[in-house]
């Protein structure tokens, strides 16, 4: 088939018009859409919004440019734009069936970013896993743990568990469970771990430490150790104390015994 000039002026030019202004639509609808949803997150962010809506609300603002944006290209190219929508719309309804768990997902990311039971940077267990959180997504929670590992969570799977947020609240007790020997002196060893927690700056003076027997054990009279902390103090102050505490009561001439068994034997005739 032979190309002739009437052809090129018919059709190749105006197509070609055509497509080169599709995609020059598409390309700066695309940075368009970009810079306003920057400006959307700042303006956001200015008025002290937290930065896990700022990043939902981002995230949905993008994709609704970014359609649009789709369909100012397709409609350059002399496609019905209606048509195509009408069509979109019944393809939608099958493949939202289809895809419901995703849809379960974005449910769930709204209904996070509603009621807060968290926020970002708190450490929280939820779905069988734990991190600090880095970003509440459309469809995932994104989390770090503590050696650096990323765990991407479902938010259906976030929202339908128990979630524990370690971080939500300024203080937290610690618990300790310090065992001492039965020939030991328990008032003695109460009156040195006492000492310990007033000597940490980290341990809050209300609410009080306490330290009681909790129990008779097998091998070891237990004590419970229980004093409050800032949360951020959390990890760090009960790693010291743990050390303090052992370090201290040996001093004194008091022991931590290992679990034991006492075994008789008879002899038998």
């Amino acid at each position: 088939m032979e190309f002739n000039a009437e052809m090129v002026g018919m059709y190749i030019i105006p197509w070609s018009i055509k497509i080169i202004t599709s995609l020059a639509i598409f390309i700066i609808g695309k940075w368009i859409a970009k810079s306003i949803t920057d400006v959307a997150k700042k303006l956001l962010r200015k008025a002290n919004q937290d930065e896990m809506l700022v990043k939902f609300l981002g995230g949905i603002l993008y994709s609704l440019l970014f359609v649009a944006v789709v369909l100012a290209a397709v409609d350059q190219l002399g496609v019905n734009v209606t048509s195509l929508l009408a069509i979109l719309g019944a393809a939608g309804l099958a493949v939202g069936l289809a895809l419901k768990d995703s849809l379960s997902n974005f449910a769930s990311g709204v209904m996070i970013i509603i009621f807060r039971p968290f926020k970002i940077g708190d450490f929280i267990s939820a779905s069988g896993v734990s991190g600090v959180v880095d970003e509440i997504g459309m469809f995932c929670t994104l989390l770090h743990t503590g050696d650096n590992q990323r765990i991407i969570v479902p938010n259906s799977g976030v929202f339908g568990s128990t979630i524990v947020n370690a971080s939500a609240l300024p203080t937290r007790r610690i618990d300790l469970t310090i065992g001492i020997s039965y020939d030991d002196n328990m008032g003695k060893a109460k009156e040195i771990i006492l000492d310990v927690l007033s000597k940490d700056e980290r341990v809050l003076a209300d609410p009080a430490p306490v330290v009681a027997v909790a129990e008779l054990a097998d091998s070891s009279v237990n004590l419970v150790v229980r004093p409050w902390v800032n949360t951020a103090d959390y990890w760090a102050a009960r790693w010291d104390l743990i050390e303090a505490i052992k370090s201290n009561l040996d001093d004194a001439g008091l022991t931590i015994p290992y679990p034991q068994q006492d075994v008789y034997m008879h002899n038998v005739a």
